[in-house]
């Protein structure tokens, strides 16, 4: 039994610089990558609460896994259970789609604070 793609996605518009009216190639291009069919039938979804980056010159490697010790410096190993390896144009991409993702989530509910020091209430779990 053949799977059907399960649903369209639309993709992140680049910021209104990176696409000038003037140019439409550019303009073509963008509104093309618009409407893409995403088969996600045999995606694997996993949770992360640990990234490690590191790179070449040509590409990233980026390992994600669960760090099961988050307060303090870890005393076991983190094991990494997936590993993308990225070139330098899709990880850009990536950054532009994440960072609108994450402003747009900041719009709806505050800012977010990565410094868990600044996050942790003094008292609780005590």
């Amino acid at each position: 039994m053949a799977k059907t793609p399960e649903k369209t996605e639309t993709a992140p518009q680049p910021p209104a610089a990176a696409t000038p009216a003037s140019d439409p190639t550019q303009a073509q291009r963008a509104q093309q990558a618009q409407q893409l069919n995403i088969d996600a039938s045999k995606a694997q979804a996993c949770y992360s609460n640990f990234c490690r980056v590191t790179g070449t010159p040509e590409e990233l490697i980026i390992d994600f896994g669960l760090n099961s010790q988050p307060m303090g410096v870890p005393t076991e190993a983190i094991p990494v259970t997936q590993r993308i390896i990225v070139n330098y144009f899709t990880a850009k991409r990536m950054l532009a789609a994440l960072h609108m993702s994450v402003q747009r989530h900041e719009a709806a509910f505050g800012v977010l604070e990565t410094d868990v020091q600044k996050r942790v209430k003094p008292g609780v779990g005590r």
